[in-house]
């Protein structure tokens, strides 16, 4: 069937329906979207139904993989929401190798799933995975989310950044209305839809993985978003972690893996702290983007591979390159569009929005109510210098919202099991917040025994911004 026809049985979809429920989204309910609801338990098909029955043009429900193989070979969903047994991982694998061949995309839910099936269905490319029970809140808001990102994709000229006239720009998982922020978007607009490779310079938190994965979502490219952080393997295991291994390739090799550049295969791989990578597998990641090619450890031919690269560092890979660290060569390559991303100290007046976003977002996972922003709390944003970025926002809204305590009292608390404020505490609050955070840091930095690499990890930042704040206070 093809796309025209395939849009007008979506167009239809709506004719066959009948619905009393409320208009959840009111703005996007009459764009066409169609969703596909496997239940392999049936016990979640009604609460499903009723709750994106108003905001989809068809919706079809069914009760096996066969039967939503069928209907995929009949029409075309935008979205598949599979709500699986437990942790059954071949659930997983059969759901996405139905949508291969589509641009479906795909929500799994299921009851107490493991670390190891939510990791490989989000690594196989799933937007989201859901723990039951869940409220139903949480779903609506994952398939939103996905229907915009369609009209985005459909419609990116109206989604830039220069025809949006609110205060609020929201880019995907991006948002905010600084000046500098509207020029990131519109570039990421766009780039996103054509092959070149992005590098993504910035502080740690500041959000590189999500500018990666809004490029990816932009793109159109039909495979998944594989994110890989370079730091937390081994060089030894880094090889084939990406290139994959033949059996017998080396000593454990029990049996041949696909590399996670196989995975890959038609979508974006996300390299984040490229500048830890080994200079040898520099080496070998340069041959791909000259030849785009792989080979796995221990095989003697190269296959083609059709993967965007986009890499990410919170070191400055120009610096590294003059020291030695990182190879001239692949710089260049890598370098072909350059984005920066500000600390969010040099765009202030994205804090609130950001605050309420993330309030927003993590309330009603946590069972609590949204916060209410105070005078005062709106002066903090401003003054304090947050050396953790985007991140360490987030973290302060989380202790906030699960402590119920507020905002300023979360920032200074260090523990929360164990250790309780000591008798001056309540003081602090009339300290400058550059002191604050000052004491914090050292406090921290003690606790930690003076290794700044740990109380870098602990406070969120990255270690050359705790060194620039020791250099100023003389410590």
């Amino acid at each position: 069937m093809n796309n025209h026809s395939r849009n007008s049985t979506v167009a239809k979809g709506k004719a066959n329906l009948d619905s009393t429920s409320a208009e959840p989204f009111p703005d996007i309910q009459q764009q066409a979207f169609s969703i596909l609801i496997l239940d392999i338990s049936g016990e979640m098909q009604d609460l499903l139904k009723k709750g994106v029955l108003p905001i989809c043009t068809m919706l079809k429900l069914v009760t096996n993989i066969p039967a939503a193989e069928e209907l995929l070979n009949h029409y075309h969903f935008d979205l598949l929401i599979a709500d699986i047994n437990g942790n059954d991982l071949q659930d997983v694998k059969q759901v996405k190798s139905l949508l291969n061949q589509t641009k479906t995309k795909v929500i799994f839910c299921s009851i107490d799933p493991n670390v190891d099936t939510v990791l490989a269905a989000l690594r196989m490319g799933a937007v989201d995975f859901l723990q039951k029970p869940f409220q139903l809140e949480q779903m609506l808001k994952s398939v939103q989310y996905e229907i915009q990102r369609r009209l985005e994709l459909l419609n990116p000229a109206e989604s830039a950044p220069k025809n949006v006239d609110s205060l609020e720009h929201n880019l995907g998982g991006l948002i905010g209305k600084c000046e500098i922020m509207k020029g990131m978007c519109d570039v990421i607009c766009q780039i996103a839809p054509t092959p070149s490779t992005v590098l993504l310079e910035g502080e740690s938190g500041t959000g590189k993985e999500i500018v990666a994965q809004t490029i990816h979502s932009l793109s159109g490219r039909s495979g998944p978003f594989v994110p890989v952080h370079c730091a937390s393997i081994s060089p030894q295991l880094l090889e084939s972690e990406l290139f994959g291994h033949t059996k017998g390739a080396f000593t454990g090799a029990h049996q041949a893996r696909e590399g996670l550049f196989n995975h890959a295969s038609g979508g974006t791989l996300f390299l984040d702290e490229i500048g830890e990578m080994p200079l040898g597998m520099q080496v070998k990641l340069l041959r791909f983007m000259e030849e785009g090619t792989i080979r796995q450890v221990g095989a003697n031919e190269e296959k083609i591979a059709d993967v965007r690269i986009i890499a990410a560092t919170n070191r400055t890979l120009a610096d590294e390159v003059k020291s030695g660290n990182f190879r001239e060569d692949l710089y260049f390559r890598l370098n072909v569009l350059l984005i920066h991303l500000p600390p969010l100290r040099k765009r202030l007046e994205d804090i609130p929005l950001l605050a309420r976003h993330f309030s927003d977002a993590l309330a009603p996972r946590l069972k609590r109510s949204p916060l209410e922003f105070s005078q005062a709390n709106l002066e903090f944003f401003k003054n304090y210098d947050w050396p953790g970025n985007v991140r360490e926002l987030k973290n302060l809204i989380e202790r906030s919202l699960l402590l119920n305590l507020p905002l300023e009292e979360c920032y200074q608390k260090e523990s929360y099991a164990t250790k309780k404020l000591p008798a001056d505490t309540a003081g602090a609050a009339k300290l400058e917040l550059s002191q604050v955070e000052k004491n914090h840091i050292l406090k921290v930095l003690d606790a930690a025994e003076g290794n700044k690499s740990e109380a870098s990890r602990q406070l969120g930042i990255a270690r050359k911004t705790l060194e620039r704040k020791l250099k100023e206070w003389n410590s």
